[in-house]
């Protein structure tokens, strides 16, 4: 699949309904979606939880790098 079509597809979806199609880009994706959320200090819903905490468990050594919202 594209990026294209794959961001498409994603449309607003978050991680507990949506997770990237490509397997080798799923951790990042996760780790880039908890760092923005918290670089905006946005919440995680219990379903969003769980989702990214399945895929991070995945990617144990996966760094995630925050840059706090001005």
């Amino acid at each position: 699949m594209n990026p294209r079509a794959s961001n498409r597809s994603k449309s607003d979806q978050d991680p507990s309904t949506w997770q990237p199609p490509a397997q080798g880009y799923r951790c990042q994706y996760a780790t880039d979606w908890v760092a923005d959320k918290t670089g905006w200090g946005l919440t995680i819903d219990p379903n969003e939880h769980a989702a990214l905490s399945e895929a991070l468990s995945n990617c144990p050594d996966q760094p995630i790098t925050v840059t706090l919202a001005r």
